[in-house]
């Protein structure tokens, strides 16, 4: 049985939001709700959904920048948000993000081998001598040289930006990398070199990756496990292969279809979605696809389905199961 990592158990985020000027009463946003993952060491597990989903919600609970409603993540067994002090130190170098904009996400009066070296710095590493050889050598790792380590932002490309902030995040060597979107914003001439990067950095340092994308080419081509959100909810989690070839909820398969075919020729099954995206899917008591689902039971309705293994670790939180289930041909 493999290693779990993260242990995340009924995790939920509510915000509470105002009605009118004059209401009283609250009506929450369901940002994450009730989202149970277990994260294997060593894997990439890809998180995919459409913008407002939760994707990103669910990212800063792992990384401790948020507090939950209810629920709890547990990191190597212990409970993320019991942490406090020097235990919560800790646990700030072991997980490390690699932001989707690598051109807001540096500093721009600061050089490039400051802006890598700035997490020693705040981890007690005070000899410039040991911070300048680790900043070299982790440079050098993710393609970049030490004549470029006294440039700025501005003097460097996307990809190169990038790079810069990859080399931030896996310099304190942690365990765990979640990575917002991280080849969105470049051109996909480079998108390539990067994920390839990434690859080989996770080979090299035994990464553990959360991969947050909305492009599911991406996120088909790095990851191991793939779950999808809708309404702060996951709706299916799957093997990669089996996910791109036995679909099960129509969600994901509206999602796969929606993916540019490399054969403008071929065939590909799509489901026609009903009514429109209103952004109160995640009411209690029926299921959050129900408006817009063109397969719906009578049954989606009145009861919200649970997420279910249909066997080989294929979960799917749909009503619809064995002949009854749609699939792409």
């Amino acid at each position: 049985m493999k290693t779990a990592l993260v242990d995340i158990e009924g995790i939920k985020k509510y915000y509470d939001v105002r009605q009118g000027i004059l209401a009283r009463e609250r009506a929450p946003i369901k940002a994450v709700d009730g989202v149970s993952l277990r994260i294997n060491t060593g894997e990439t597990l890809g998180l995919v959904g459409e913008s407002g989903c939760g994707k990103s919600t669910l990212a800063r609970l792992i990384m401790r920048l948020d507090v939950p409603t209810e629920g709890s993540i547990l990191f190597d067994g212990e409970d993320i948000f019991k942490l406090s002090g020097k235990g919560l130190k800790a646990y700030r170098k072991k997980v490390q993000i690699i932001f989707q904009d690598p051109y807001a996400s540096l500093n721009p009066r600061r050089t490039a081998g400051s802006t890598i070296a700035e997490p020693l710095l705040i981890n007690g590493i005070n000899d410039p001598k040991e911070r300048a050889v680790e900043v070299a050598r982790i440079m050098d790792v993710v393609g970049l040289t030490m004549e470029q380590k006294d440039r700025y932002p501005h003097e460097f490309s996307g990809g190169q930006r990038q790079r810069i902030g990859i080399a931030r995040a896996i310099i304190l060597k942690p365990q765990l990398i979640v990575a917002d979107e991280p080849v969105s914003s470049l051109d996909v001439s480079i998108q390539a070199q990067i994920l390839n990067l990434l690859k080989d950095l996770q080979k090299e340092f035994n990464l553990t990756y959360i991969f947050i994308s909305h492009d599911l080419s991406v996120v088909r081509h790095v990851s191991n496990r793939i779950a999808v959100m809708h309404f702060g909810k996951i709706v299916e989690l799957a093997d990669n292969q089996e996910l791109y070839g036995h679909p099960l909820h129509p969600y994901t398969i509206e999602l796969l279809s929606s993916v540019p075919a490399p054969d403008p020729g071929r065939k590909t099954r799509r489901l026609r979605q009903e009514g429109e995206f209103t952004g109160t899917g995640n009411v209690s008591g029926k299921c959050p696809f129900y408006l817009r689902c063109p397969v719906k039971l009578e049954i989606c309705d009145t009861d919200e389905p649970e997420l279910k293994d249909h066997g080989g670790g294929h979960f799917a939180a749909c009503h619809r199961e064995g002949d009854g289930q749609p699939s792409i041909n």
